[in-house]
């Protein structure tokens, strides 16, 4: 592939990324670069820009007691509802609502509100929080019911964001993806880390840290463990680690590269790039003990960035053998390989939506790297760009298919993004400096 390597300044040299020439291209150029540092523990502020077709109004009223709360409830959920697209934030000031409230709806009516939540958060002896909520349908006087919690402070923005999910899930009837988590790489110095956040970005909690470059995170099914690409036996080993217990395993270390892990839906086999014969080629391997993989396909090309479907029957995954980078898909069981992007001369990096509707890659246009979105469906092969920024990277699909989360450059820094599918509203995840990237949207866990 064609790598744009006038922004590396590091110790590795052009002799040196020879030989990991399966690593993600403009994964690999940014995973090794050395940019401006970011803090360690920075706390994300989201920017929500952009107007969607269809938003509809909602009240989120303050919660009783959440002045004293070391989260603000009604804060979080707002944000997560603005952030889905789906939803645009209306006045709630006013009376003193609780989930017993039985508030008057023809007052937010007149607010355009379609709908209204109001609650509490109550400290309690023991020292953990009591919340509670309910969910108002303003326009037909329906009361949708709540849910309260008893959880430790740990927990404030997890019930937050549960909250959040319950009301998404009763307005639209899709599941929301509030309380689930992403993973990302931070450059800090010279230091490399592997984070653990809330979908939003906050909470971020350390999961590995190295001096060399950390790539490629992918969450497990399950979202229990995590496999990534660590370079700190100054080569490209596959690990996968267990995120509660921060216990890890060594999955791939073979002679060359070994790199890009992708996760079988089952959560059994690991798809990876491995160069132990000659080019970098795609091959499966067992998630749990690793052992002897088993080749694909055999391709006189780069094959790289592998992906699974959501029925797990196709890989779909990126190469050169047409002699410039394009996405193809191929049976999981191995065999020929089709051709899936046909617009552009660069495409790489494939997510997979969990229904298998759409496709989100990176294409290079006029020379800016372009998140885009392809409709499988329709199965014209075309696509469109939903970005206007000009150096994104690493998309990936939120588990009900409605966002998607990506790494790009805002202002000269790296950034965190999410946005619809259609890209008409964005969210910035970002910290005030430093280097972020490689996010991957993690699956539903069980409550």
């Amino acid at each position: 592939f064609t790598m744009t390597l006038d922004r590396i300044q590091s110790k590795y040299t052009l002799s040196s990324l020879a030989h990991i020439a399966s690593i993600p291209r403009r994964q690999a150029v940014l995973a090794i670069a050395s940019l401006s540092s970011l803090p360690a523990l920075a706390q994300f502020k989201v920017e929500i820009t952009g107007v969607g077709m269809k938003q509809r109004p909602i009240a989120i009223a303050p919660f009783r007691g959440e002045a004293q709360s070391p989260q603000k409830i009604s804060a979080i959920i707002q944000a997560d509802l603005e952030r889905s697209g789906v939803f645009v934030g209306v006045d709630s000031s006013g009376p003193q609502l609780d989930e017993s409230s039985r508030p008057d709806l023809t007052v937010w009516r007149e607010r355009t509100a379609e709908a209204l939540a109001s609650g509490s958060v109550t400290r309690m002896a023991d020292g953990r929080f009591d919340v509670r909520f309910r969910l108002w349908d303003v326009v037909n006087a329906k009361d949708f019911g709540g849910q309260s919690y008893v959880v430790t402070q740990a927990d404030l923005r997890l019930v937050a964001h549960r909250i959040s999910d319950f009301i998404y899930e009763k307005l639209t009837g899709d599941r929301g993806v509030f309380s689930t988590r992403i993973t990302y790489v931070t450059k800090n110095g010279g230091r490399y880390t592997l984070w653990v956040a809330d979908a939003d970005g906050e909470n971020s909690q350390l999961a590995f840290g190295s001096s060399e470059p950390i790539i490629s995170p992918a969450w497990s099914p399950t979202g229990g463990q995590v496999a990534y690409v660590s370079f700190e036996s100054r080569k490209p080993v596959v690990y996968v680690q267990d995120v509660s217990t921060g216990k890890r395993r060594l999955i791939a270390n073979f002679r060359g590269s070994n790199s890009a892990p992708a996760w079988s839906p089952d959560g059994r086999t690991l798809a990876v790039t491995l160069s132990r014969d000659g080019g970098s080629q795609l091959y499966t391997i067992d998630a749990a003990n690793g052992g002897e993989p088993r080749r694909l396909m055999q391709s006189s090309g780069i094959d790289t960035e592998p992906a699974y479907s959501s029925d797990g029957r196709s890989i779909y995954f990126v190469s050169d053998r047409g002699g410039a980078p394009q996405i193809y898909r191929v049976s999981a069981g191995g065999g020929n390989a089709e051709r899936v992007t046909f617009g552009g001369t660069y495409n790489i990096s494939p997510s997979v939506s969990a229904d298998g509707n759409y496709l989100a890659y990176i294409s290079r246009v006029g020379g800016a790297f372009k998140l885009h979105v392809m409709d499988l469906k329709v199965g014209s092969g075309s696509a469109t760009a939903i970005t206007e920024t000009s150096a994104d990277e690493s998309p990936s699909v939120a588990p009900n298919s409605k966002l998607i989360v990506y790494a790009t450059q805002q202002g000269g820094r790296e950034a965190l993004m999410t946005t619809t599918l259609d890209g008409k509203i964005k969210a910035r995840l970002a910290g005030q400096s430093g280097d972020i990237r490689e996010p991957s949207w993690g699956p539903y866990q069980k409550q």
